[in-house]
């Protein structure tokens, strides 16, 4: 059930704000990416603000090249991981988050193997210990919640 107290936006509201067209609103409602919160009493279509953020991760994802039902798919996934919204919500975050520094990081792979030795001790130096606590970091957090 809903709070009533939250704000609650029409498809041309919500496009304004997500930076999609009202139709992008209408495919992605038709393929079940979005769905509306409730219907009006004029029958209009009503988003929460829940729907705004999963307008920007289809974005995001659809930056990263994934196929709609490729996103489909992912979304379907996380939403299964808890019923809690705010925990499916970050742990996709998360997710995306991790698969953008690992692509980041395959970038830049070329140029560090052409690095001189001294000057590859000097960026490793520097990088391996907050590369080092920030895995123990999500490590810590995995086994915590028996995940692994």
């Amino acid at each position: 059930m809903s709070d009533l107290s939250l704000p609650l936006y029409r498809i041309g509201e919500l496009s304004k704000m997500a930076g999609v067209s009202p139709r992008t609103i209408d495919f992605y409602t038709s393929l079940g990416l979005i769905e509306p919160e409730r219907r009006s009493a004029k029958n209009y279509r009503l988003y929460n603000d829940e729907t705004l953020h999963r307008l920007k991760r289809i974005d995001q994802l659809k930056k990263d090249k994934l196929s709609l039902d490729e996103i489909k798919a992912s979304m379907a996934i996380w939403r299964k991981v808890s019923s809690e919204e705010q925990v499916s919500d970050k742990l996709m975050d998360l997710q995306l988050h991790l698969e953008q520094l690992q692509r980041e990081v395959q970038e830049i792979e070329p140029v560090l193997s052409q690095l001189k030795p001294q000057q590859a001790k000097q960026v490793f130096k520097r990088l391996v210990p907050q590369t080092a606590a920030c895995v123990e970091a999500l490590m810590l957090l995995l086994n915590k919640g028996g995940i692994m």
